[in-house]
């Protein structure tokens, strides 16, 4: 896949969840879905609670990994390997939360889900990819 292609791959249609890969504290990974948006600056920005695996791992490490895939033939991917900043500042969170909850759920129920999860406790992380690979059309290489 070009840039260009991955681009349009991540931003959809169709929307598609990302595989959050992290680590935990012992080592051991942490593999979880999360929904996410595209910002204009070609970062990946998702919503977590500050005291889930997801949350504690990212603020302790600040690198994460991501997988979003097409899992209907001819099979396509993007992987994105980064560094993850975020925040706790409660009108970006609430305002991206209301972007990604609309971008899944429909923009009539945009800020229910920003009003859902932008509140004390909740993170915006912003990913940074330092590593893309994206593949499309897997099975008929």
């Amino acid at each position: 896949m070009s840039d260009a292609e991955a681009e349009a791959f991540l931003a959809g249609p169709p929307v598609r969840p990302a595989t959050l890969a992290t680590v935990r504290k012992d080592g051991t990974p942490h593999v979880v879905p999360v929904w996410y948006a595209l910002d204009d600056d070609g970062t990946l920005l998702f919503t977590t609670g500050a005291d889930t695996v997801k949350g504690r791992a990212i603020r302790r490490t600040g690198r994460v990994s991501l997988c979003v895939q097409d899992d209907r033939p001819p099979y396509s991917f993007v992987t994105i390997q980064g560094v993850a900043a975020w925040t706790d500042d409660l009108n970006q969170v609430r305002s991206w939360a209301a972007r990604i909850g609309g971008r899944y759920m429909g923009a009539e129920r945009a800020e229910e889900f920003g009003a859902r999860n932008g509140v004390p406790g909740e993170l915006l992380v912003r990913v940074t990819p330092t590593q893309v690979v994206a593949t499309k059309a897997v099975a008929d290489d």
